[in-house]
């Protein structure tokens, strides 16, 4: 990791890095709720990125990582998502609690440590919540999904990753059931912003449309 990327600048990579697998155009007030921190200091922050041509930051557009910072980003995450890998699968920790208990093992890990621990983990592809783990090189392995929020009634198929990793809202999908590899479908979507209805499991759930962003679907053939 480059040495001039500190620890608060990594948590604007990271944080920008999920919020673009939202599809998601990122304005500096979403950055900011997603941080939890105040809109001035977080455009503070985007104009020292942007000087270290870690961003572009275009008013009223939007913050976009460069090649440079998603290369950045995508390292950070690689590790982030290997540790909660080796914290679920040789350790056991609930899947809810995974995110924070990696957030303090990726700024330690070396680079030697990262290939000694992808390769006893099987190199696997995917962290627990379904996310892709970037390769070494970057590249993100990405297949066709679609978030809940989007899709319309007899919409159907797998639930493909989760990208809201907080205890909370974790543990109220666990809670449902509603986890990666779960079969879902769409009876009904309520209008002006109404909630999204599901079949799971044999049961039916009303998501949230705040929820149902964070859902993403691999769609079903038929």
């Amino acid at each position: 990791m480059n040495q001039d990327i500190t620890a608060g600048i990594e948590e604007y990579l990271e944080a920008l890095f999920h919020l673009e697998e939202e599809n998601r155009a990122v304005q500096t007030k979403s950055l900011a709720e997603h941080l939890k921190l105040k809109p001035a200091s977080v455009t503070e922050m985007v104009k020292k990125l942007a000087a270290q041509k870690l961003v572009t930051h275009t008013p009223y557009k939007g913050v976009y990582l460069t090649e440079k910072g998603r290369t950045a980003a995508a390292a950070l995450v690689r590790r982030h998502r290997l540790s909660e890998r080796f914290l679920a699968d040789m350790l056991g920790v609930p899947w809810d609690e995974l995110h924070d208990e990696a957030c303090k093992f990726e700024h330690v890990i070396s680079d030697r440590v990262e290939e000694k621990l992808s390769e006893a983990l099987g190199n696997p592809t995917t962290c627990p919540h379904g996310n892709p783990i970037p390769d070494v090189n970057g590249s993100v392995a990405t297949e066709p999904t679609a978030a809940l929020a989007d899709m319309v009634a007899k919409d159907k198929g797998k639930i493909a990753h989760i990208t809201n990793e907080e205890p909370e809202f974790l543990q109220y999908l666990a809670n449902l059931g509603l986890m990666p590899d779960v079969m879902v479908e769409i009876e009904e979507v309520a209008p002006f912003g109404g909630p999204i209805i599901v079949k799971a499991r044999g049961a039916k759930y009303a998501l949230g449309r705040q929820v149902a962003q964070h859902i993403f679907i691999k769609p079903s053939a038929s």
